[in-house]
């Protein structure tokens, strides 16, 4: 009987002290959800008027060099300059023999000079021309009258037929003579104009050959660097074979393919007078935008920028990038990269610490005081003093809580 018993008691003192240890255990803490904040960096709103900027890539070129060629053919006698060299205006550059230049010339002048004798001789021809014809009218007048007195004394038999033919055949040969020397003088106009034409020729022929003489010397045209060089002293050259060429060392130009989105707001600017300035990326060089181009394609325009003072070391066909400056753009908001979402959206944080999703326009790029690149906004959909969100938040979405993390930044900075 006892060991029935026995058991029970042992189970009926584990449910007693179940029951009691149940009864006097402490009440857990109450668990309640906490939301999740994330850190982020800020900048107040303050609209400004901005310059954008515009990154281009661009060929330098020389658009006032010029390319010396040869007047005529001949030796190089001499051609004292060195590619890359500078020289000065008037500075020989390059010169050709000129046991070659000068029989060309003198060639010219004889052939003047000879027309010109030709025609004082054909002066002096007519002018004995003229005299022969009066003294040939008059022997043909005197053959006339013998031909008519003949002619008489035939008619009453006092001479033989055969006088009569010899005083006619002495008629006809003066007619003819009078007529061949009368031609002559008719002619003479025409002589003469033919001579002179000839002589015109010969004489625009001798200045040709005196140009190119002159041409055949080379100096520099501006001061400027020799570039090019194509022969040594002692080479033969062809008529108008390339020589060297020479650009001046001002005025070089930057010629940079622009976007066609830009190219009318930068036409307009250039229009109106505004002065766009461009500078390399160090600070060295800077150009003005002056023109475009006067043809397009598909991938854009070239803008042709001015380069402003000293080459500095820049060369023709060198390639640059250049930051343009755009013309201003008022009540815009320059603001990180960071705090912008696709093309069109910034968040900024409203006074409960939520973020609130806005659209802006973009106007393109700008630079802050340190070099930075920055997005330039307009400020339509947001207020002055509005706190922008600068911190690019993965998950980021209207009504997300946020929290500051550090100073706030100065907008534009």
């Amino acid at each position: 009987m006892l060991k029935r018993i026995i058991p029970l008691l042992i189970l009926a003192v584990g449910v007693a002290g179940f029951i009691l240890l149940k009864v006097t255990r402490p009440e857990p803490d109450t668990v309640s959800a906490k939301e999740r904040s994330w850190l982020i960096e800020v900048m107040t709103v303050r609209p400004d008027t901005h310059t954008p900027v515009l990154s281009l890539y661009g060929e330098l070129v020389a658009p006032e060099q010029t390319t010396i060629a040869a007047p005529l053919a001949g030796r190089i006698g001499s051609r004292p300059v060195q590619e890359g060299q500078r020289v000065k205006a008037g500075e020989l550059l390059v010169a050709l023999d000129s046991a070659d230049v000068t029989p060309l010339v003198d060639q010219a002048e004889a052939d003047v000079n000879d027309l010109r004798a030709q025609i004082a001789s054909e002066q002096v021809r007519h002018a004995n021309d003229r005299e022969a014809l009066a003294g040939e009218k008059a022997i043909l007048e005197n053959a006339r009258r013998q031909f008519e007195r003949t002619q008489s004394l035939v008619g009453r038999n006092l001479s033989s037929q055969e006088t009569l033919d010899a005083a006619a055949d002495v008629l006809a040969r003066a007619r003819l003579t009078v007529t061949a020397r009368q031609r002559a003088v008719d002619e003479h106009p025409s002589r003469l104009q033919s001579l002179e034409a000839r002589l015109a020729r010969a004489q625009a022929a001798l200045t040709s050959a005196r140009r190119d003489a002159e041409r055949a010397t080379v100096a520099a045209p501006f001061d400027g660097i020799v570039t090019a060089i194509q022969v040594a002293e002692g080479d033969r050259v062809s008529q108008n074979a390339p020589l060297l060429s020479v650009y001046p060392d001002q005025g070089l130009e930057l010629r940079a393919r622009v976007a066609d989105v830009f190219r009318q707001e930068l036409l307009d600017a250039v229009n109106a007078g505004e002065d766009l300035q461009a500078a390399t990326g160090d600070g060295r060089h800077r150009f003005t935008l002056s023109r475009f181009a006067g043809t397009s394609d598909p991938a854009g325009t070239e803008a042709i920028l001015t380069l402003n003072g000293d080459t500095g070391g820049l060369r023709p066909g060198g390639l640059l990038p250049v930051t343009l400056e755009r013309p201003p753009r008022q009540d815009s908001i320059a603001i990180p990269y960071s705090a912008l979402y696709g093309s069109d959206s910034v968040y900024r944080m409203t006074d409960d610490y939520r973020m609130q999703r806005v659209t802006v326009k973009r106007l393109g790029e700008a630079r802050a005081s340190n070099g930075e690149r920055q997005v330039l906004v307009s400020a339509e959909g947001l207020d002055a003093g509005d706190t922008l969100i600068i911190t690019h938040l993965p998950n980021a979405m209207t009504g997300l809580k946020v929290e500051l993390a550090g100073a706030e930044p100065e907008a534009g900075e």
